[in-house]
């Protein structure tokens, strides 16, 4: 049995995954924003799970999230930072400060933030994987996100310099998910997002990749493969 946390585990990617790693038999603690959404999770899970109102962006909120975590669960096997959101979509210049900012804290400060509190512990025990999730945004652009891909870009270079400086054998890995039909790819897509595959099928694909990844893969850009 593995301990894998997972951010923004209250819906899209994130409840897909806690819902496949569960059934797989491993211990998940996850955290989300919304207080009810994380009370549904509490009553859909037994007692081996944990999950906790938490957002990734405050470095104090992480901070006391993890060590509750650690004392609970022990060290994670597997830290997956999930956790993201999308700008509504707009022209650069038509974006406000304070939704950009809103994206960066979220999206990359929320990143660092669980890193800082979750990998020094894996660095002791001498093991644990970190997979960053990315986007095909973070690898090529579109018009009218450009601040979501500039917070994906930010995690592919993050991911590929945290893969240098974690100790073997842990490893780090920016992960492309694919086109996947939750309510963020609604928010860009509208109607067009229900001919993509919906986030269970593809959980079922991505726990396995992302239990089968091995040191060799530290640094590389990894994606879900279609299906």
């Amino acid at each position: 049995m593995a301990i894998i946390v997972i951010t923004g585990v209250t819906n899209g990617l994130g409840k897909a995954m806690a819902h496949e790693f569960a059934k797989l038999g491993h211990a998940v603690a996850g955290c989300g924003r919304s207080s009810e959404h994380i009370e549904a999770m509490q009553t859909e899970f037994d007692s081996a799970h944990s999950f906790a109102v938490v957002d990734v962006s405050s470095e104090a909120a992480v901070a006391a999230w993890a060590k509750q975590v650690l004392e609970e669960f022990g060290t994670p096997d597997y830290l997956i930072n999930n956790a993201a959101i999308i700008n509504r979509n707009a022209l650069l210049w038509e974006v406000s400060a304070n939704e950009f900012d809103e994206l960066t804290a979220i999206n990359v400060n929320g990143i660092a933030n669980t890193i800082r509190h979750f990998v020094p512990a894996m660095i002791s025990r001498g093991a644990g994987t970190i997979v960053n999730f990315s986007s095909g945004w973070g690898r090529s652009v579109s018009a009218k996100v450009a601040p979501y891909c500039a917070t994906k870009w930010a995690v592919e270079g993050l991911t590929q310099a945290l893969a240098l400086e974690l100790p073997a054998p842990l490893v780090a890995v920016p992960l492309n998910p694919g086109i996947i039909n939750t309510s963020m790819l609604q928010s860009c897509l509208g109607n067009g997002a229900s001919s993509f595959p919906d986030a269970k099928q593809w959980a079922a694909v991505a726990a396995q990749l992302i239990l089968n990844i091995q040191h060799r893969d530290n640094g590389r850009p990894l994606s879900v493969p279609e299906f």
